[in-house]
């Protein structure tokens, strides 16, 4: 459960913006979606295989 502190003077629409964060931070709907449709294995293999490919590449940019 996700609690956010209303502070004294400040909007909701802080409260609001910092409870969004922390709810997108806990990866609810990422779960949600991925479980929504079943994916083959390989195809996740196949998926984690080029997101580790794209990460790798952007670090060795990075590190030039």
């Amino acid at each position: 459960m996700i609690i956010v502190n209303v502070k004294e003077n400040e909007s909701i629409d802080k409260a609001l913006k910092r409870f969004k964060k922390k709810f997108e931070k806990t990866g609810v709907l990422k779960e949600l979606r991925e479980r929504t449709a079943f994916t083959k294995p390989s195809v996740k293999r196949r998926s984690e295989v080029i997101r580790a490919s794209y990460r790798q590449k952007m670090r060795d940019q990075e590190n030039i």
